[in-house]
């Protein structure tokens, strides 16, 4: 019985103005990338929408779901392919009635067991913990151990998102211990080679996984 390969999952850097939609489409031209989140601050939704369209356009050509971090309200009007909850950001049952029943919607779980399975059973389609490396995306006020994967994986079919730090030298880490997508943001933008050699060497560790 083969593993189901983990999949990229790559997060905005804040600033997604400038040359940003370029570096998308490199890096989603470069190997399957399953979704993208759009995560800016301190704009307002007028603004957000007018930042997400070229980035929206872009994933929909490469198959990408394009999803909203926190603001159901704007994953809404741009009819996005889901949100990403934070645990002050409203409940996902909310997002679910906004959004219908074919938008993905993930919660942050942190470190914690409880507001995992708190998220499954409000309907969240994944879960994600961490951060489990230093990272300098966010704050970070929770580190997870890779265990928890493991832990979910053997008790639970919704899938889990591995965020925090992950970098082509420690995601194999993540990988081995169960995580079902890599949610990488510095790790890919910041990468010496570029976005794209960056999406290719994540590929080349996730295939590992199924013997690809």
């Amino acid at each position: 019985m083969t593993t189901p390969a983990c999949q990229l999952y790559l997060i905005s850097p804040l600033d997604v103005g400038g040359d940003f939609p370029e570096k998308l489409e490199q890096a989603l031209a470069a190997a399957p990338v399953a979704a993208f989140q759009f995560r800016v601050k301190d704009v307002t939704q007028h603004e957000a929408a007018r930042l997400a369209e070229p980035l929206q356009a872009i994933c929909a050509a490469h198959g990408t779901a394009f999803i909203v971090n926190d603001d159901m309200a704007l994953a809404r009007r741009i009819g996005a392919d889901g949100v990403h909850l934070g645990q002050g950001d409203g409940d996902p049952k909310e997002a679910r009635r906004l959004l219908g029943p074919q938008a993905q919607i993930g919660i942050t779980c942190h470190n914690s067991r409880h507001l995992a399975m708190e998220a499954g059973e409000a309907g969240a389609d994944y879960v994600a913990f961490g951060a489990f490396f230093p990272t300098s995306t966010k704050a970070v006020e929770h580190r997870a151990d890779p265990e928890i994967l493991t832990w979910w994986q053997g008790l639970f079919e919704l899938p889990c998102v591995a965020i925090g730090g992950i970098t082509t030298d420690n995601a194999r880490t993540l990988v081995d211990a169960g995580a079902d997508f890599l949610a990488v943001s510095a790790g890919v933008w910041a990468y010496p080679g570029g976005p794209a050699e960056a999406v290719r060497a994540f590929a080349a560790i996730l295939d590992l996984r199924s013997g690809g």
